[in-house]
């Protein structure tokens, strides 16, 4: 069995973390497919129980709500990015080198690796492109922001504005351009596959590629500003 890479998310997204058993990773697991095939909309606990031959009470022990676990999805993932990232750039002395390191972990995020074998970061990558906004563009974020629950996104913010600010000390708006970084690496791949007339990106096999030399361009000319 694959090494089970685990990662410490705010408690107050669930009454039991499923990281911490088997059937908890069962639930993530058949929660990613299931998200994957038919979106949040139209996603239930009940839809969900049956994927799994158990009860709604049962996936109830662990989240509230369908709106917590796909925040918990969403937690998980950037914590997945920040690991990316600082063992992309462990032990790296240059700037750039670091910045460029930790934009390549950001776009490639979604290649799916073997350090969690109940988590397909590819599907879980797709939900983020097209649900994760719903899980922090809502009513509640300001109480929801005071119980901590962005943490794992503020600090990944924090980790890439740190890289921003080793290459050039003097840049004005970092923790803007990390932000910005994150959110439109998300949306102008959505845009390519939904919405192509808002991005020059296309949609084809190399759409990653072209997105990060995007970025890049993106990213420098505003550190050099």
């Amino acid at each position: 069995m694959a090494l089970q890479l685990r990662f410490t998310l705010p408690e107050k997204l669930y009454l039991r973390d499923p990281q911490e058993t088997k059937y908890g990773r069962k639930l993530l697991q058949k929660t990613i497919d299931l998200l994957s095939n038919i979106g949040f909309e139209a996603f239930t606990f009940r839809k969900l129980g049956k994927e799994m031959s158990s009860s709604e009470v049962s996936i109830y022990r662990y989240f509230e709500n369908k709106h917590l676990l796909l925040l918990y999805l969403n937690c998980w993932y950037w914590e997945w990015v920040h690991h990316l990232i600082d063992r992309s750039v462990l032990n790296m002395q240059d700037p750039k080198a670091k910045l460029d390191k930790a934009i390549h972990s950001i776009i490639y995020a979604s290649k799916e690796s073997d350090l969690t074998y109940y988590i397909n970061e590819q599907k879980l990558h797709r939900i983020v492109l097209n649900e994760s906004s719903k899980s922090y563009h809502i009513h509640d974020v300001d109480a929801e922001n005071k119980d901590g629950l962005f943490l794992p996104y503020k600090n990944l913010v924090e980790k890439l504005s740190a890289i921003i600010i080793e290459v050039n000390p003097k840049c004005k708006y970092p923790r803007s351009l990390s932000s910005t970084i994150f959110e439109m690496t998300n949306n102008q791949v959505y845009y390519a596959e939904h919405l192509p007339r808002l991005t020059d990106l296309k949609g084809s096999k190399n759409i990653y590629a072209e997105l990060e030399k995007m970025i890049c361009y993106f990213a420098y000319g505003v550190i050099n500003a």
